[in-house]
């Protein structure tokens, strides 16, 4: 160990000796003691890496990131994610200091720095073994270019140690040193690289990738110190002659050290090319390790209480309803109800812990249901014939509420870097009956800075049913309290495995209106099917109960399957028609985890011509579902806010309802 702290040593010293922030580095990293880290972390571009090269590992999945950099000339923030262990998605947004955000002088905002969004993808093609770790990447996938760039890498580890090199293209192939492109000798193809996107931006162009005459050879190495500080040293391969005109560099090498606060918390420092000092804030989170499972608790029990009356209790107690309780010689039926739990094999194991404390060791039948829905039927005809009804509960009102603080993000794009606002917001829910349900979400800003959002979108839709968003977050502060939500739910099962859901009212902050849901679904099959359809009327900007003068019925065929032959994604397919009238097709792929945590991607192609859409092409973006103490934190993000490919954001899905709770463990 301490041979390769003196080899670290001498080899930093010997590549910048004249560099004096390496020192106090050093020092930083002697002084500073620890008892957890880990060998990875986040590059400045929220890929897992160096400072601004890649590396070839990866996170272990349903690892989720936030990468906040601060750089010359950019600064950016990063939301990272894992599906898989072997893929790595990223979705960037950054301002640039040297650039303008105008199109010609006299746009009102070209005295502003340019904003860009975009995606970065990730792929192990080769785990570490005797050879090393390999991994090919693209960054900027579907943006406008300015960090289009490919790589192929490897990474091998000794002890502390983490060796990487690579070879990388585009903005990662600066001319100094570059070798001619190997995939060349392949076709001749690859030695043209497009200087330009063929339109604005947020389309693929595959003639792009792994293109170009030249690529360089970038490698570096990394070593865990006292076991909460990484350093970091890579030779750095972006070019400086690109459209982000990065300062001429004074060195081709950069260094700095990641220190690790907490688990979910890291700080880094760099000195990057021998010409300015960069910081960036990570925060980083496994739902699958961080969300603590479920520990089943015992119910205060009277001595006099009979067995059902204690498996009432017990199963209460954890959160699960008993509606009903039916017996023959040699089984007992139960009919429950619940929306806590999102696992069903965690349910089976309270169920079976309930009736074990109650003394009852009988064959149970159950048939669960969620938010009255018939999720899970066990309980047949011949059963219900020959049994004799125990116990039943008589249908009850309940008022359920919560306030919380919340944060609402806005990427502004034109108007400045970020803008957002700090709700306090009242989710409430009234159980008129077991099967009709009044939610609201009512809204108030304490603070925010979306008042002064005036500019407006660079290219529309004749229908403006997403891109007028700023009329709408500009009013939070004026308008005091908001409805964000105010919908009546009915549900029905009216026969075994067809599921209804009739909603009526303010549907989301932009849309009011009325409509159903249809869906098939088997509790032990891996489809379902269904339809729906919504009339719904754009409302005004105030957030209260006014509409504009926009309405249209939307509507779409959902077909679902899970766990796609080999490959464990979730799919869904729709066809319909969206709210801006454009007719056409959205296609999902997801991930979903033992605790109900969901990753995904989405992308919608409708009869709009890429001239009509404009910048972006179609509509795609990323999603995340992460479960907190019983709810789902709910995220999309996509790179543009258009009008085609426009859907309603519901509350939830009958197939939302019915699946969560039962992921597929592929552990």
């Amino acid at each position: 160990m301490l041979v390769q702290k003196l080899c670290i040593t001498f080899l930093l010293k010997s590549l910048f000796d004249k560099n004096k922030l390496l020192l106090p580095l050093l020092f930083l990293s002697l002084s500073v003691a620890g008892d957890s880290f880990e060998y990875n972390s986040y590059n400045n571009h929220g890929v897992v890496g160096l400072i601004n090269m890649p590396s070839a590992r990866f996170y272990e999945e349903s690892v989720h990131g936030i990468t906040l950099f601060d750089g010359t000339p950019d600064k950016k923030i990063t939301l990272t994610s894992n599906p898989f262990d072997w893929m790595e998605a990223s979705f960037f947004y950054t301002s640039l200091q040297n650039k303008r955000y105008c199109l010609v002088d006299s746009d009102p905002v070209c005295a502003q720095d340019y904003k860009d969004k975009g995606f970065n993808v990730k792929l192990r093609l080769k785990k570490e073994g005797i050879l090393p770790a390999i991994a090919i990447g693209a960054n900027d996938l579907a943006g406008t270019g300015l960090y289009s760039s490919e790589y192929i890498v490897g990474s091998y580890g000794i002890n502390d140690l983490d060796f990487h090199f690579g070879l990388g293209y585009g903005t990662m192939s600066s001319l100094k040193d570059s070798i001619k492109n190997p995939f060349g000798y392949l076709s001749d193809s690859f030695n043209n690289r497009p200087e330009q996107y063929a339109d604005l931006g947020g389309s693929f162009q595959p003639s792009r990738y792994f293109s170009g005459e030249r690529a360089s050879p970038f490698y570096g190495i990394s070593y865990s110190f006292n076991k909460k500080i990484l350093l970091k040293l890579e030779r750095d391969t972006t070019a400086n002659d690109v459209i982000i005109e990065y300062e001429n560099p004074k060195s081709d090498y950069s260094f700095g050290v990641d220190y690790s606060i907490n688990k979910n918390f890291s700080i880094g420092i760099s000195h990057e090319r021998g010409i300015y000092t960069s910081l960036k804030f990570i925060y980083k989170n496994n739902p699958k390790t961080s969300v603590k499972r479920y520990q089943y608790k015992k119910a205060t029990i009277n001595e006099e209480d009979n067995k059902y009356t204690k498996l009432i209790k017990n199963l209460e107690e954890n959160g699960i309803g008993v509606n009903k309780i039916s017996e023959t010689t040699s089984s007992i039926g139960l009919e429950l109800t619940q929306l806590i739990h999102p696992n069903l094999g965690l349910i089976e194991e309270i169920i079976s812990s309930a009736a074990i404390d109650a003394g009852i060791n009988k064959n149970i039948k159950k048939d669960l249901k969620i938010a009255d829905l018939n999720a899970v039927s066990e309980i047949d005809s011949d059963f219900e014939k020959n049994s004799n009804l125990i116990y039943e509960r008589k249908s009850t009102k309940n008022f359920n509420t919560k306030t919380r603080i919340k944060f609402r993000p806005f990427l502004a794009s034109r108007e400045e870097f970020f803008k957002g606002a700090i709700l306090l917001e009242n989710d409430s829910e009234f159980i008129i009956r077991d099967n009709l349900f009044f939610n609201t979400n009512l809204k108030y800003s304490l603070a925010d800075n979306l008042d002064d959002l005036k500019y407006p979108p660079v290219d529309t839709f004749p229908a403006q049913v997403r891109s007028d968003i700023k009329e709408y977050l500009k009013n939070m502060h004026e308008e005091g309290i908001l409805i964000g939500r105010a919908q009546l739910d009915y549900h029905y099962t009216p026969k075994k495995n067809h599921h209804l859901m009739i909603s009526a009212g303010i549907l989301e902050d932009m849309f009011s209106g009325y409509g159903f849901e249809y869906l098939y679904f088997k509790s032990n099959t891996n489809y379902a099917v269904g339809f729906e359809l919504f009339e719904a009327y754009k409302r005004d900007y105030k957030w209260k109960f006014g509409t504009l003068d926009y309405k249209n019925v939307t509507g779409s065929i959902n077909f679902y399957y899970r766990n796609y032959g080999y490959i464990p994604f979730d799919m869904k397919i729709s066809y319909g028609e969206y709210l801006a009238g454009d007719i056409g097709s959205t296609v999902e792929f997801s991930r979903t985890f033992e605790n109900g945590t969901k990753f995904g991607v989405f992308a919608s192609f409708t009869d709009v011509t890429t001239e009509q859409f404009g910048e972006g092409s179609f509509d795609k973006g990323i999603f995340f579902n992460i479960p907190v103490y019983g709810n789902f934190i709910n995220y999309a993000w996509r790179p543009l806010t258009k009008d085609p490919g426009a859907r309603l954001n519901r509350k939830h899905t009958l197939h939302d309802l019915l699946v969560r709770f039962q992921p597929i463990n592929w552990n």
